[in-house]
């Protein structure tokens, strides 16, 4: 009787014994997989943004190091290791970003192999499809280090190279690290960050909601309006949306007429809340009184506000040339904007009344649209690299970048990318200050 419940004993302790080493096992492989997908997504983010130093810390030397493409001709280019761990000026830094998805891992002790697929997009929107196995090893710190990869171009069944494709994306104010959320066929514009974790977006004329965790897509309700442009936001209480629509197109500002409407932030019946004829929504102010927009007299858009339940509009800014974006400080101090007036689109500020307008950017770009963070530190905003005058056109090429409210000073949010009109019109913050949405675009 003894002897069998020591045997008994024995292997009740061996299955435990096997269930802890299973776990162990499980949890360090998946904390493998978690830290060689976020090398991968530094190792291409890094080579976008110039960063040679930090692109080639994720690389260990190897006397077998490897790198093999094959194009779409059936050509196999034997690659230089050096040319990639070390790269040129001039070789690197060129901008647009890679998005990394399907992968499978093989992990072993020291040493890992991983097989994904990767589309990649330069900063005229074009798109490059590959299938990539990379080889990785740990190095004396235990950390995980590329040394060798192969690729093989391909072209999906699935997406015509004629079709515009959204990808909506986050970036960290803190760690620059940008997110890829989903890719959408068709094109998407404007995200909103609403606090119970989804984006407000507009696409054809009508208003989407995409859940960040399932990532599903579902339309809301507006009604009789479904013109929709991509000037739309959010309550200061989140339970009301302000809405731009076309009311009548045409071929110039003049022949159209634009106006502002309310509707529950679940969809619903649309109450109209201005009466110009062009209303460009941008601002709400923080104790949910006053909508701020552009509106136009004569040929000149200047920032006028309104009561949000409709009454006499209050033109604030009578500058020659376009001011655009207005959008209130937290505090409801200041409203921020971009503005023409000295010639080139830059950002300024002013009272909220309109006195007091103040320069903020001074550099060779077209700044737009500036987004200011919940907690009042930042400014987000749109730079296009070349002087586009008054026009924010699609299809350029852009950066977002971040001003330290109380400094001045000024970083870059992402490397260069495709997009512009639609990008990162409205504001867009997540709730906690951390992360802005925005839409990047490929066209071929």
């Amino acid at each position: 009787m003894e002897i069998k419940r020591i045997k008994s004993m024995k292997n009740y302790f061996n299955l435990v014994f096997l269930a802890l080493v299973s776990t162990v096992s499980s949890a360090q492989t998946t904390n493998d997989s978690i830290a060689i997908k976020e090398l991968l997504v530094k190792e291409g983010a890094t080579w976008r943004i110039g960063n040679i130093e930090e692109h080639a810390s994720c690389w260990m030397v190897r006397p077998y190091n490897t790198v093999l493409f094959s194009n779409s001709e059936g050509q196999v280019l034997d690659i230089d290791p050096d040319l990639i761990i070390n790269p040129s000026k001039e070789s690197i830094g060129q901008g647009g970003f890679s998005m990394h998805s399907n992968f499978t891992f093989s992990i072993y002790d020291q040493n890992a192999w991983v097989k994904h697929d990767e589309i990649s997009i330069d900063t005229n929107g074009k798109r490059t499809y590959t299938k990539e196995i990379r080889l990785l090893e740990k190095d004396a710190t235990n950390h995980w280090k590329l040394v060798g990869q192969t690729g093989m171009n391909y072209k999906p069944t699935d997406v015509k190279e004629s079709d515009t494709i959204s990808h909506i994306q986050s970036v960290d104010v803190y760690s620059k690290k940008v997110t890829s959320i989903i890719d959408l066929k068709g094109h998407y514009e404007a995200p909103n960050w609403h606090r119970d974790n989804y984006l407000i977006l507009n696409s054809k004329g009508r208003l989407k909601k995409l859940d960040l965790t399932t990532k599903n897509i579902s339309e809301i309700n507006t009604g009789s309006i479904t013109s929709l442009n991509n000037d739309h936001g959010l309550s200061p209480d989140q339970k009301t949306l302000v809405l731009s629509n076309f009311d009548k197109m045409g071929s110039s500002l003049s022949e159209m007429v634009s106006s502002l409407y309310l509707v529950p932030v679940e969809g619903g019946t649309p109450k109209k809340v201005s009466t110009d004829a062009i209303c460009f929504w941008h601002g709400w102010s923080p104790d949910g009184k006053t909508l701020a927009y552009v509106g136009m007299k004569g040929d000149n858009l200047d920032i006028y506000t309104i009561p949000v339940n409709g009454g006499k509009a209050k033109r604030l800014t009578r500058t020659e040339g376009l001011d655009d974006g207005p959008e209130y400080s937290p505090d409801g101090k200041f409203i921020y904007i971009n503005s023409y007036r000295s010639g080139h689109m830059q950002l300024w500020r002013m009272k909220a009344d309109g006195s007091n307008p103040e320069q903020l950017t001074f550099d060779s770009y077209s700044n737009w649209f500036p987004h200011i963070s919940p907690d009042n530190k930042w400014i987000a905003y749109i730079s296009y690299i070349t002087d586009q005058k008054q026009d924010h056109l699609f299809g350029k090429k852009v950066k977002l970048r971040l001003m330290n409210i109380e400094t001045r000073e000024i970083t870059d949010l992402t490397p260069v990318f495709y997009g512009g009109q639609g990008t990162i019109n409205v504001p867009s913050w997540s709730a906690d200050s951390r992360k802005v949405a925005f839409v990047s675009y490929s066209v071929k």
